[in-house]
């Protein structure tokens, strides 16, 4: 082994040591498991960067990269757009009650190439467009000026 590969090889140990323990649970979704120790990584280097140790966050970082590339490939934004106007119309969402059933629907949709935050970012934005589409922010400040 070479000096260079300890870090990674470690990190995938750590890896196939929970894909293999989730098998033996039963869930035998492997990207999901994947998915989930990218974003306990990222987790840990944002909490080691508040703490201020870069060196920590670093390792954290290096090792969320390398999971990432066992993932598939993150849906473009574009993409993502895309099935979010769609799930919003099948859905019949129109208001961010509705985020729960867009966001199931999209989640299904991208079959594991989008982040869940980042589906619910979008999912918030469509659904808040959609419920103030009709007003015009002047039409708010004329009423409460008009009532003192």
């Amino acid at each position: 082994m070479r000096a260079g590969e300890r870090d990674r090889v470690a990190a995938l140990r750590l890896v196939l040591s929970e894909l293999q323990k989730a098998q033996k649970e039963g869930d035998g979704d492997e990207l999901a498991v994947l998915r989930r120790e990218r974003k306990r990584r990222r987790e840990a280097a944002q909490a080691y960067r508040e703490a201020a140790r870069a060196d920590l966050a670093d390792q954290e970082d290096h090792e969320a990269a390398l999971i990432e590339q066992y993932l598939p490939a993150e849906l473009s934004d574009e993409e993502l757009d895309a099935l979010v106007r769609t799930a919003v119309t099948e859905t019949g969402a129109e208001s961010p009650r509705d985020m729960g059933k867009a966001i199931k629907h999209v989640m299904a949709a991208a079959g594991g190439r989008a982040d869940g935050k980042r589906v619910s970012t979008k999912v918030k934005e469509a659904l808040t467009k959609s419920e103030t589409g009709g007003r015009s922010s002047d039409s708010r400040v004329r009423t409460t000026r008009g009532g003192s």
